[in-house]
């Protein structure tokens, strides 16, 4: 019996994972998500400088985590890390991500997901899945998304789904945003069909957690 930690940026995605993980692990295994207050810009160089947990920043907390875990000395204890690629180069990030858990004594069992650009990216996946959470969603929108494009896919799918659109959303703030990203994450993420999702960084999360249960 596998118990999965899953930290992942945000509060969208906490919500997002707790509807899909089941889906993907089963029963058998247990896991727990935790969120944080955004991702940050940049891991810290120096894996040994304390970052301040009070802000929940993501990268600037993953070195202390990774440690921590590492000490627990879990052999049936997976970390999985999951975070958007955002306007970063996938393979300087994933090296960087790799160089943290390296430097860790004893290193953990963890692995890195990151949802290319962002989590949306995983509900654009399955346009039936926003179709059902969203029946006036508009189809000719979700027809010009290309599956894991850098794009700014958010604001690609509040083109969708939101009244007015993304510009629209912005207007009303970051609080706003992040209000509405969880709302799609409630909504769409019950109706997405795990096996069928056309997202490659989707289908690699959910591989890699299969291959973690067994």
């Amino acid at each position: 019996k596998m118990h999965f930690e899953i930290l992942v940026e945000d509060a969208s995605g906490k919500t997002a994972l707790d509807i899909l993980v089941p889906k993907i692990i089963g029963e058998k295994h247990t896991f727990k998500v935790y969120s944080y207050k955004g991702i940050g810009g940049k891991i810290p160089r120096d894996i040994h400088k304390k970052a301040d947990p009070a802000k929940r920043i993501l990268l600037d907390n993953l070195p202390r985590l990774l440690q921590g875990y590492g000490k627990k000395h879990d052999p049936q204890l997976t970390v999985v890390v999951v975070c958007d690629l955002d306007t970063r180069c996938l393979k300087q990030f994933r090296q960087e991500l790799d160089r943290v858990l390296r430097q860790c004594a004893p290193r953990p069992g963890a692995r890195f997901c990151i949802a290319v650009e962002e989590m949306e990216a995983w509900f654009l996946g399955n346009n039936e899945a926003v179709l059902k959470a969203y029946p006036k969603a508009k189809t000719a929108v979700l027809k010009t998304y290309r599956n894991d494009d850098i794009c700014g896919t958010w604001e690609r799918l509040a083109d969708a789904v939101y009244p007015d659109g993304a510009k629209a959303l912005k207007k009303k703030g970051w609080q706003a945003v992040g209000a509405e990203k969880s709302k799609w994450a409630s909504a769409i993420a019950p109706h997405m069909d795990i096996s069928g999702n056309r997202s490659p960084s989707f289908a690699y999360f959910c591989e890699k957690l299969r291959e973690l249960a067994g």
